[in-house]
């Protein structure tokens, strides 16, 4: 996964996972105005948006080759009712919670423990 390493580099070591995600812009937002106005969250888009371009492919790539991700893209489309590129934004949400953890725990990225379906008796 190539991501602009110079841009997660000027980031505060002590910032939380929500807080790189925030960063990213991959993070939703409500929007209301009184009691009459209640759109759909959608994306905040108010962070850097070169982390979100860069996390665009390789989570587009993942959703087609890697089984749990693959798992993960297509529950958020049949159980969650997402459209196909929201459940792109889920999954590039996700593995930017991926990253951090990666980065904090100095790890390999580890698909099993991103999304395991759990199997349901018949």
């Amino acid at each position: 996964m190539i991501l602009p390493i110079g841009e997660l580099l000027v980031l505060p070591d002590d910032m939380s996972a929500k807080q790189w995600v925030a960063m990213a812009g991959l993070d939703p937002r409500q929007h209301q105005s009184g009691s009459s106005v209640n759109k759909k969250p959608r994306l905040s888009k108010a962070g850097n948006h070169y982390l979100r371009i860069a996390l665009y492919l390789p989570a587009l790539s993942a959703t087609s080759h890697d089984p749990n991700v693959r798992a993960y893209y297509h529950h958020l489309i049949a159980v969650r009712g997402l459209k196909a590129l929201q459940a792109l934004c889920a999954v590039m949400r996700k593995l930017r919670l991926a990253i951090h953890a990666m980065l904090k725990t100095r790890s390999p990225f580890d698909s099993s423990r991103f999304y395991t379906p759990i199997e349901t008796a018949s």
